[in-house]
């Protein structure tokens, strides 16, 4: 249970989405972010910008969030749950690109503190290919995610630690994206 009264089923609301209802209108930027970042056109495709998502939230240890999107990366990825998996224990035996390896890199700093993105590392991105809207998208979505599972976790909300739990959402996730008008809460 929450460390406070979200007045709704939290096992049906669990995560950021209790917070979400209760807030309002603090919920509706936060499904728009959300959007910008991991749904809408971008340069990089949408699984690997949800596989940063569900790294940064291994790596901060939020149950909810990696679990949540190491399933939406999971759908939209060929290599599926494994890869993510794969990633979110050692991004550097990862069977991934060049480029995303160094923007993950760029994303476990950012998760340690933002002063620990160093040129260099801004220099092995570019040099993997990384363009400057890909840089500025990782570090965005690296620091969003910190504040998000610090948010989910800092109130307690429910996280079911079942994996499968967190399928369900994922149609609406991946066809629809995080700010749905008719998504029943």
């Amino acid at each position: 249970m929450a460390y406070i009264d979200l007045g709704l089923d939290e096992t049906r609301n669990p995560g950021i989405t209790g917070l979400l209802a209760y807030r309002p209108e603090t919920g509706r930027p936060i499904e728009a972010l959300a959007d910008a970042l991991l749904f809408a056109p971008g340069s990089l495709p949408r699984g690997d910008r949800e596989l940063i998502a569900a790294y940064v939230s291994a790596r901060n240890d939020c149950t909810f969030c990696r679990n949540s999107h190491s399933a939406f990366a999971a759908a939209q990825l060929d290599a599926g749950m494994r890869l993510v998996e794969q990633v979110c224990a050692d991004p550097d035996s990862a069977p991934i690109s060049p480029k995303l390896r160094a923007l993950l890199r760029i994303a476990a700093a950012v998760q340690q503190t933002g002063q620990a993105v160093t040129p260099e590392l801004i220099d092995a991105a570019r040099a993997e290919g990384a363009t400057d809207v890909e840089l500025h998208d990782t570090v965005l979505i690296a620091a969003a995610f910190c504040m998000l599972n610090r948010y989910v976790d800092g109130l307690g909300t429910v996280a079911p630690t079942d994996p499968s739990l967190y399928q369900a959402s994922v149609p609406r996730i991946v066809a629809t994206g995080y700010s749905s008008a008719d998504r029943d809460r």
